[in-house]
Parts: C-alpha cells; sequence; structure tokens
C-alpha cells in the first residue's frame, strides 16, 4: 500500500467539511491510516511549506494554516496515491475546479481552498515525517 498526507485546512474545519471531505476519500476507496486534529503551529508550517519561502504569498500562507485547527491525516491506497487524492482534491482555484472535485464543488475562493495534498511519493514521505514522526 502507498501512503499520503492530507491536509483539511482550516476553512475545511470552520466550514464543517471534514466528513464530506473524508467520506470522498474512503468512498474512492482510500484507508485512513492516522489523522489528527490540530492547530498547526508556525515552525511546523514553515517546515512543511519550506519550497514557498521567500514567495510573495508565503506570509498569508503561514497565517492561514495556522489561524486555526486543521485536519491532518494519512491515506493509504494503491500505488500512486498521492495522484489520485490531487485529482480527487481539483485544481488550486476553485474557479477552475471542475464539479465533481473537492474544490469544485465546495470550494469558493483559491487563498482558501480547502485541502492540501502531497504532489509526490517524495513529498508524502517527507511531509508525513513532519506531522506524524511514528509513521516515517
Amino acid at each position: 500500500m502507498n501512503r499520503t498526507l492530507v491536509i483539511l485546512k482550516p476553512d475545511a474545519v470552520e466550514r464543517g467539511l471534514v466528513g464530506e471531505i473524508v467520506g470522498r476519500l474512503e468512498a474512492k476507496g482510500l484507508r485512513l491510516v492516522a489523522g489528527q486534529l490540530r492547530t498547526v503551529d508556525e515552525a511546523t508550517a514553515a517546515r512543511h511549506y519550506e519550497e514557498h519561502q521567500g514567495k510573495p504569498f508565503y506570509p498569508e500562507l503561514l497565517s492561514f494554516i495556522t489561524r486555526s485547527p486543521s485536519m491532518v491525516l494519512v491515506v493509504e491506497g494503491p500505488a500512486d496515491t498521492w495522484r489520485i487524492v490531487r485529482t480527487l482534491m481539483g485544481p488550486t482555484d476553485p474557479a477552475e475546479a471542475p464539479p465533481g472535485t473537492i474544490r469544485g464543488d465546495l470550494g469558493t475562493v483559491m487563498t482558501e481552498n480547502l485541502v492540501h495534498g502531497s504532489d509526490s511519493a517524495q513529498s508524502a514521505a517527507r511531509e508525513i515525517a513532519i506531522f506524524f514522526p511514528d509513521l516515517a
């Protein structure tokens, strides 16, 4: 089995969409391995988003992910589980995300796009180690 990290961001938790989004992951056949409702601290957020340091949107990104609790998950499935999750999520901009995707059906603005999913197997391993070091 293959694993990836999924974060249901503060806007998803605030809007009461955790069950809806987890249901979509499970309906696709993915299995929850670990989950934790937590407010991401700045140090963890900085490690998670290190590739974005220095970009104009970086401060806003950190402010958003640390503002209130997120549901952080590890999901398991077949090869390239990360790719399956990314397809379920849809494009980053909800205005461009097709119906049937999480962002297309539930998202409203690009800066608050409900969910994060690792963008490669390597990113999944790195991100799981940040949030769930016992699983790494």
